[in-house]
């Protein structure tokens, strides 16, 4: 009887050290958040303009993504004006449970405070150097920009995902919530466009089904653009003897920031363009992973890619390089 009752007794104690740990488990997994972007001085994160104080407890719940960045560095300033704020805005417009906190590295108090008021998330106090170097020593953040995402009950980093960049540049907000089931549906979908590519789903769309042109184009400064004007009028030429100069054309992608400009560098080539801003430029540069300018991807009578390295062909072996398939 005195065995059964120690047995119980002890039974019962290992209960209560697993509901006790079940709690600790409860408490860390709810503040989570806060051990990590709370200090014993500071239970907040600035707002855009730094006037409002947003309780770090705010955020759980919540998908997060705290963004390693500075203004000194340009491709930080690309990647934050030219993705991370359209991204942002997107998803908080469609109701998306998803916020960003700022993790600066900015060499002092004014480059910082001018780069976050192009922010419109939240940061980190710039003074706060103890919580920041602790966030990259983490998250072992070698490299700027770097946007790391937390899941909301993920307590133990499982489902920690650092190349939330490299997903944004390749999905756009389509990768949210950024869990890896949502991962593997969007690859999934890319081989399977991949795999049906035609040039009619790669350069159209319901709302445009045509490309641009011009009469005669004007001389193009530059090294690589008059050297493919050459190639390409050759090339015409050659398709023309031969009565079929319709089997190969060019399409410029435009990256120029404003119509003006757009203007001014299209009129000097004698090809196609897609217009100015449309939306098929930035789904294209995600499609074809473009890293840098100039690119260009060759593709076959079928639609299909052929290089994504044309502009090697080009530069190396200009005679040898038509048809390209």
């Amino acid at each position: 009887m005195k065995e059964m009752n120690l047995e119980e007794n002890s039974s019962r104690k290992l209960q209560d050290s697993q509901a006790e740990a079940n709690g600790d488990s409860h408490r860390i997994s709810g503040s989570r958040f806060s051990s990590l972007l709370a200090s014993k001085d500071r239970d907040y994160l600035l707002s855009q303009d730094g006037s409002t104080q947003v309780k770090v407890s705010d955020l759980e719940g919540k998908v997060l993504g705290l963004y390693f960045s500075a203004n000194w560095y340009a491709p930080c300033r690309s990647f934050t004006t030219q993705v991370l704020i359209g991204a942002y805005q997107d998803l908080k417009s469609n109701g998306s449970n998803f916020e960003i906190v700022f993790v600066s590295s900015d060499e002092d108090v004014d480059a910082f405070n001018n780069y976050r008021a192009n922010m419109p998330w939240l940061s980190i106090p710039f003074s706060d150097l103890e919580t920041k170097k602790a966030l990259n020593n983490k998250f072992d953040v070698e490299a700027i920009p770097c946007l790391v995402i937390l899941q909301p009950k993920d307590s133990k980093d499982e489902a920690t995902l650092r190349d939330g960049v490299e997903l944004l540049d390749r999905f756009g907000v389509q990768a949210f919530p950024f869990t890896k089931e949502r991962l593997e549906e969007l690859k999934l979908e890319e081989k399977e466009k991949h795999e049906r590519q035609t040039l009619n789903n790669l350069l159209t769309n319901h709302n445009r089904g045509y490309l641009l042109g011009h009469p005669e184009p004007t001389q193009v400064s530059g090294k690589f653009t008059p050297k493919l004007i050459s190639i390409y009028q050759k090339i015409k030429q050659m398709l023309a003897h031969q009565g079929n100069d319709d089997d190969f054309e060019i399409v410029f992608v435009s990256s120029d920031r404003d119509q003006a400009e757009f203007d001014s560098y299209f009129n000097s080539m004698p090809w196609l363009a897609l217009p100015f801003g449309d939306p098929a430029i930035k789904t294209l540069a995600k499609y074809f992973d473009v890293k840098g300018i100039p690119c260009l991807v060759i593709l076959g009578p079928d639609g299909k890619t052929v290089s994504k390295h044309g502009r090697n062909l080009i530069t190396s072996v200009p005679r040898k390089c038509v048809p390209f398939y």
